[in-house]
């Protein structure tokens, strides 16, 4: 990082060098389809599954993580989402949901670098904490709104419990905290660097997702 970076906290250098690839998650031609209304539930629940993957491995290993000098403050319990994940799918697919369940091969790839990160790497596990968490209390209530409206979900109900937040009361004052997190983070800029190269690899894998899930639902011409 230069002298002008430096200068620049450190949570706006995130945000910025991963604003296109956030855009281009958030416009994939399957989340457009997906929250347009032109995909039927199976498609909502088979993108619930898919994080299902994913914030296991965020979260499997985030216990042993809450003494790390770096990732430690990042550890928040009212941030984790695997048991409303898992209310979600029984709800979407029946108690036995797990059954003969695993993730497409873009979703175990994303699965395994978080987990990867998790145990040999704390700084790159914070760009995946940020990317998911964040994204879940912000762009995640657009996707809750439009599930409830298209698919019947009772509001902040079964469904899409995945994106309500109940431990939180001021979402955005725990993001202006989050961000204080980031900006205080135990880093130096060369590692900082390598953090906001992770982001940019997190959604990127992200993105790898959504449009495997586009190839599994492709709109009938």
């Amino acid at each position: 990082m230069d002298a002008t970076a430096t200068a620049t906290p450190f949570s706006t250098l995130i945000r910025t060098a991963s604003h296109e690839r956030h855009t281009r998650a958030e416009t994939s031609t399957f989340m457009r389809d997906l929250l347009g209304g032109r995909l039927g539930v199976d498609a909502y629940a088979r993108y619930t599954e898919q994080l299902w993957f994913v914030y296991r491995a965020l979260e499997d290993d985030a216990e042993a993580l809450r003494s790390d000098p770096v990732a430690g403050p990042f550890i928040r319990s009212e941030l984790m989402r695997t048991a409303e994940l898992e209310r979600d799918l029984t709800h979407l697919r029946g108690a036995d949901w797990r059954e003969g369940l695993e993730p497409l091969p873009t979703t175990a790839l994303y699965a395994d670098r978080v987990a990867e990160c998790a145990r040999t790497w704390p700084a790159g596990y914070i760009a995946h904490h940020y990317t998911r968490y964040l994204g879940d209390l912000s762009g995640g209530q657009i996707v809750r709104d439009r599930a409830e409206k298209i698919w019947g979900f009772t509001r902040k109900g079964d469904g899409v419990r995945f994106y309500v937040f109940g431990e939180i009361a001021n979402p955005a004052s725990f993001k202006r905290g989050y961000r204080e997190l980031l900006d205080a983070v135990n880093a130096d800029d060369r590692e900082k660097q390598r953090i906001v190269d992770e982001c940019k690899r997190a959604f990127s894998l992200n993105t790898a997702v959504l449009q495997e899930l586009g190839e599994v639902f492709p709109l009938s011409a």
